[in-house]
Parts: C-alpha cells; structure tokens; sequence
C-alpha cells in the first residue's frame, strides 16, 4: 500500500486529507500524519483513527527528509496566519516564513524521492493587479496579497527542486462565514453579511472538500503532476450566499457589502491585506471562476458540497 506523508495533519486542509484517506473504502493509501506536536490531543485522535503519526517541523528541513522516508506522496500546506511570537514575527515576516518552509519541503521531497507531491497554493494576485497604487503594496512594498503572492512564488521552489508536483489553488473557506466575517445582529437584531464583493462572485469550499480533493489527485496517479488544479465548491454572489444563510437559518439575512475602502479604515490586524484579498477575488471574478471548473473538481471529489449542503450540516455552528 502507498503511503501518503501529510504536513498540517492535525489542521484544517492536511486534516482533512487525512480523515479522507482513513475513510476510504478502497483503502488505497496509508497515512503518515506530520505534525509537530505528536504527542498532542489532535494527533492522538488521528492514530487512534489508524494514522502513522510521526513529528516534524516546516522549519527544520532534516526533519521533513526524516518524515517522508518511504512515502509515495506527499501534502505539503503552510499557513501564513500560524501564531508566531514576538520574536518570531521580528525575526521574519509571515512571507518570508512560507518561502522557507516551502523550500524545505520541495528539498526534502526531492532529496527522499517523493513521486508527487500536491502544494497547496494560490494565485499570485499581482499578475492582475500589477503596479496600480489603488490597492496598497504590503510587506515593505513587495506584495499586494501576502499569503497568497507568496504561495505563488512557493511554486517555483517546487519547480525549481524537479520534484513531481500538482498545483493545488484553493480559495476562501465556508468556514469563515463562522465568526466575524459572517452574519451579524445589526442595531435592530437583524442579521447582516457585510462581505466587500459587491455584485461579484465569490468561490468558497469547505475545507474538508480540499482533503477529499487532493485525495481524488493523488488517486489520479502522474496525471496531474506538472499541472496546476484549481478548486471550489460553489460559486456565488453576496446576495445568493445571504438567501441561502436565510433559508438555513428561517430568518431574513440581508447582505451590505461594503466598499473596500471601509474594510481597510476598521483597522483590525490584516485588514488593508483582507481588503486586497476581496477586491481581488470581485475585480478578477471572471478569470478566477472560470478557473475553477466544478465539475472538473467533482470528478475528482464526487462528495463535493454545495453551500447549501454545508449549512444543512453546519447551520448549527453559526453564533447568531
């Protein structure tokens, strides 16, 4: 049996993956679970579940040569928004965090002989956006999204070390409609979404659908190595994501987006960069829909959920 090594596994996207992989009927693959706290309640889940879980760090490149040992594939993620101490964030930005942690992973992928490795990554979004001083450069000027420019510069580190690689581009997660970014009482009690997308269509996935999808690509076998994979669950505007929160919840829902420029004066930590993020996906809504082929992505994960499939799940999680 092919063993698949899954960095992040005790987080959203890696976790999912491995959840996919032990729920398998065919039992193609086994799963080694990476994390760097073996010991810990989440890990402990995932062995009791029938995961080899072994530890390593995305920092300490010997570590990751050690953990892919053996393995057929590999899952490598990075989260940019990880909790960092102070002297941590001092040390370096999150940017530059990623980029190293990506290019100890493409190395060691390549130096312990993984045949495909899927990176999850995202679009680089000053392809689009180019030099205009509309939307401001972050991080000394060098980006105009962070986690997802340096993502796309992850890329070449994987190109760059020859190792088989799928390409994998996700985009926003359901999820984040549990918590600030989803409806709200408004003085008068009533619930409010207030996303920044205007008219435009936005993607969104559920995160377990991203594990169940990397799943469908590695059982693809070197079809997919070389090629970038672009994925979503859904696509839908402001006003058909809040008619679908109203029908799941049994009371009105109203959408008020607002303008970009309002996002980025709340000044909450990450706002001019969440501000860059939305207008991004509404600005570039053709192209970055018309990227993501869900039919394409349901052949690979035929459980594959809706929106509305999701809150008939989860509609229970929302705090309102």
């Amino acid at each position: 049996m092919k063993t698949i090594a899954v960095l992040g596994a005790t987080g959203t996207q890696g976790g999912g993956l491995v959840r996919a992989i032990l729920a398998d009927p065919e039992r193609e693959f086994a799963v080694r679970a990476v994390t760097r706290d073996p010991g810990g309640a989440k890990a402990q889940e995932l062995a009791a579940a029938g995961a080899e879980v072994v530890a390593a760090d995305l920092d300490d490149e010997g570590s990751l040569r050690a953990a892919f040992d053996g393995v057929y594939g590999a899952f490598v993620v990075t989260n940019f928004f990880a909790p960092r101490s102070e002297a941590e964030i001092a040390a370096r930005s999150a940017a530059e965090m990623e980029l190293e942690q990506a290019g100890n992973a493409a190395r060691a992928a390549r130096d312990a002989g993984v045949q495909h490795v899927i990176w999850s990554t995202l679009e680089d979004t000053r392809t689009f956006f180019g030099d205009t001083d509309r939307v401001p450069s972050l991080d000394d000027g060098r980006y105009k999204v962070p986690h997802f420019d340096a993502k796309a510069e992850g890329d070449e580190l994987f190109r760059a070390a020859g190792v088989p690689t799928t390409f994998l581009r996700t985009t926003y997660y359901y999820e984040n409609l549990i918590g600030p970014l989803g409806p709200v009482r408004d003085a008068d009690g009533k619930l409010v979404v207030t996303l920044p997308m205007g008219d435009s269509t936005i993607n969104a996935i559920a995160v377990e659908d991203i594990g169940r999808t990397a799943l469908g690509v590695f059982r693809r076998g070197q079809e997919y190595v070389g090629r970038v994979i672009s994925i979503a669950g859904d696509q839908l505007t402001g006003q058909q994501l809040v008619d679908a929160l109203s029908d799941a919840f049994g009371e009105p829902v109203r959408y008020e987006p607002h303008s970009w420029e309002a996002f980025r004066s709340f000044g909450f930590p990450g706002a001019d960069e969440f501000a860059n993020m939305f207008q991004y996906y509404a600005e570039n809504a053709e192209d970055f829909t018309k990227a993501r082929d869900l039919e394409v992505v349901r052949s690979l994960n035929p459980q594959l959920q809706s929106f509305r499939d999701w809150l008939q799940v989860h509609h229970a999680d929302f705090t309102r």
